[in-house]
């Protein structure tokens, strides 16, 4: 590291008061994790000196193979607004790195930088603008979460009916002082659900303030009271919570999605990038939809999407563009959801885009029309399909397609499926209520 990067990095933490420093990461599913020090210790972290148990953390490496080292990325430090100034703790977010120097396979953010410097060699750097929704509910005498929403609220709402409005508007506060731009927030469509929305960033420092965010959302909510839950589907008959991911390609400082002189304003290579995600949204879905309960979002009825299509006019297809063009010409993806690994889910992204600009992958013609009216014939007719309608089905999906599983690499690919495999065939074996209340008096 730059050894006046390194100096300023040192002396904004003496500056703000800092004693200790968190150095974070997530693991392959995107759980953050962190290693605390005191900021005596923080030359030595920005020197990639510090060492951890690898084995230890889930979807990284062998017992046998087990130490791996901590690269804090100076950009990314920020003082948590929300512990004293006096002592205050600060954090930087880290890539994982081998003993002999080389950047771990298995690290979900060397993953998403590996497939970054392949859009560099084309000429493209990306940036992302994520739109997280999550849920507020009560907790019981014990702490723990319930699924009582503090509310009563609709889409919009404002005080007395939306409770957790100072609860959001403490999280907006946290994330400004935290360096995040906030462009809105308010209440959404279901009971306790609400959304902020952050500008868009470059896509590494994005999916960093994914993680951050998450983060603070929880915390503060838990000061006000509340657990705050970013599970797709946390209640049944009501909306789930998604995290629509508007994504640009740039060249320099030109938006290489916007052509002034298309009769819709969007270049070939934006074709190309919605073409290259139609193509693999099915494998995507694996990594952008992750979960069991994710599959219990993505159905129709409830605004998420579910089929593979793009329009610039209406919500229900995979992907919409939005109206603004210009600099602020993007594609908005609207079936990931914030269950996901940032770093993973823009990965694959950008590979499918990539791989559709490389082999100039045309999509369909736009369909504007509602595709939730359709009858089956009618989607079949236009060649329309659908989204996984389960893990296990996106799973299968992912092990056919090659470039979304070059974009993870093996290492992360095979971790990523094995303990995937292992949360489906979990969830396989349980006899859940529902079937207990349908079969248990008919058979």
């Amino acid at each position: 590291m730059d050894a006046a990067v390194k100096n300023e990095v040192i002396s904004r933490a003496r500056e703000l008061g800092a004693k200790f420093i968190r150095l974070q990461f997530t693991d392959i599913l995107g759980v953050l994790k962190n290693m605390a020090i005191t900021v005596e210790q923080l030359e030595k972290a920005l020197d990639g000196e510090l060492m951890f148990d690898g084995s230890s953390i889930h979807g990284f490496t062998r017992i046998e193979e087990s130490d791996m080292y901590l690269r804090p990325d100076p950009k990314t430090f920020a003082v948590f607004p929300w512990r004293p100034r006096d002592g205050a703790v600060a954090r930087l977010m880290c890539d994982i790195y081998n003993p002999d120097g080389t950047p771990y396979a298995g690290c979900p953010r060397n993953t998403l930088k590996r497939v970054l410097a392949e859009a560099a060699e084309m000429g493209f750097t990306m940036n992302v603008g994520p739109e997280l929704e999550f849920f507020l509910f009560h907790v019981d005498a014990e702490g723990r979460p319930t699924l009582r929403t503090h509310d009563k609220a609709g889409y919009f709402d404002l005080s007395p009916v939306d409770l957790g409005e100072n609860a959001r508007r403490a999280m907006v506060l946290t994330l400004e002082e935290m360096g995040f731009e906030i462009e809105a927030s308010h209440h959404e469509v279901a009971p306790g659900q609400h959304e902020i929305d952050f500008k868009y960033a470059d896509a590494l420092d994005c999916a960093d303030k994914i993680v951050t965010f998450k983060f603070v959302v929880r915390t503060i909510a838990q000061r006000h009271g509340l657990h705050a839950t970013f599970m797709p589907k946390p209640v049944f008959g009501i909306n789930g919570s998604g995290m629509h991911t508007n994504q640009s390609l740039f060249r320099g400082n030109e938006n290489a999605f916007y052509d002034p002189y298309a009769p819709d304003g969007l270049s070939d290579i934006a074709r190309y990038y919605i073409g290259g995600l139609m193509k693999h949204a099915r494998a995507i879905a694996a990594v952008t939809n992750p979960t069991v309960n994710s599959y219990k979002r993505l159905v129709p009825g409830y605004e998420a999407p579910v089929y593979i299509a793009w329009s610039g006019r209406n919500r229900s297809p995979l992907i919409r563009i939005p109206a603004k063009r210009g600099m602020s010409t993007r594609i908005e993806l609207r079936n990931p959801d914030p269950s996901c690994n940032p770093y993973l889910a823009l990965a694959v992204c950008l590979a499918a885009g990539l791989d559709g600009i490389k082999n100039r992958i045309e999509p369909p013609a736009p369909c504007d029309r509602n595709i939730y009216e359709m009858t089956a014939a009618e989607r079949e007719e236009l060649g329309i399909g659908s989204l996984p309608a389960s893990l296990e089905e996106a799973l299968r999906e992912l092990e056919r397609d090659e470039v979304i599983r070059k974009a993870l690499g093996e290492d992360v690919y095979a971790k990523f499926v094995e303990a995937k495999q292992k949360e489906w065939d979990n969830y396989r074996i349980q006899v859940h209520p529902w079937e207990v209340e349908e079969y248990l008096s008919k058979f």
